[in-house]
């Protein structure tokens, strides 16, 4: 029997990269995946390759419009609200203080920490009441070490750090489990702008970990006995 069998997810960021690692991974695992991203074209594309179950929920939530469209779709289905909630999608962007624009600045410090803080605000009191569900949070090696070039993204990815362990203390014996997972640098399409073959103390592509990686990780801690909470899962290439 598949490990997720009658479950129900939703996974942010899940058009591409480490979200559709794991929203495929999830869907292998029997899970009734609902893929949450910005890009329709990129969302119906991952959903065919998903299979039957799979649904799509096309939201931009750096925008108070797309945390509304979320909002909408979890009381549309409150009777089968998700079991397990994948805070993936994030922005990233390099460059040293003052020099970044700030419009990059402010898209990361929104995407990365606002806009779960609004999902999490709509999603904990309806697992809290069911007394159950599984909500796992992406984060990054930069949620815990700082990097020049690195400020208004460790600024976020700290935040979404500190915003996973408060929500972790407050759902303490409600029957709803929380999970970080922060994985070192991962292979995807973020960092074709950035090229770290070309910079001096930047990991190579083919060193990093992959999406493939995190996502089994993701999996590891949702299959967890129900009594066992994954607190946090730090992964590093070797």
């Amino acid at each position: 029997m598949a490990a997720l069998a009658g479950k129900r997810a939703v996974v942010t960021g899940a058009s591409r990269g480490i979200g559709l690692a794991i929203a495929r991974l999830l869907a292998k695992e029997g899970a009734a995946v609902c893929l949450l991203a910005r890009t329709v074209d990129a969302l119906n594309r991952a959903a065919a390759e998903l299979g039957a179950g799979a649904t799509v929920l096309q939201a931009d939530l750096a925008s108070d419009e797309g945390r509304a469209v979320f909002a909408a779709h979890l009381n549309d289905a409150a009777k089968q609200a998700p079991d397990v909630v994948v805070l993936n999608a994030g922005a990233f962007h390099i460059g040293v203080v003052g020099e970044l624009p700030l419009a990059l600045a402010d898209d990361m410090l929104t995407v990365n920490v606002r806009a779960p803080y609004h999902l999490l605000h709509q999603i904990v009191p309806v697992m809290r009441a069911r007394g159950s569900g599984h909500i796992v949070t992406v984060g990054s090696v930069a949620d815990r070490h700082t990097f020049a070039g690195n400020g208004a993204y460790a600024a976020s990815k700290f935040g979404l750090r500190a915003l996973h362990h408060v929500v972790s203390d407050e759902l303490r014996g409600s029957g709803v489990r929380t999970t970080l997972v922060s994985p070192g640098p991962v292979d995807t399409a973020v960092w074709d702008p950035i090229k770290p073959e070309t910079r001096p103390g930047f990991p190579t592509r083919a060193q990093m970990l992959s999406p493939d990686d995190v996502a089994e990780s993701v999996l590891w801690a949702l299959t967890r006995p129900p009594h066992v909470v994954i607190d946090e899962l730090r992964l590093h290439y070797s």
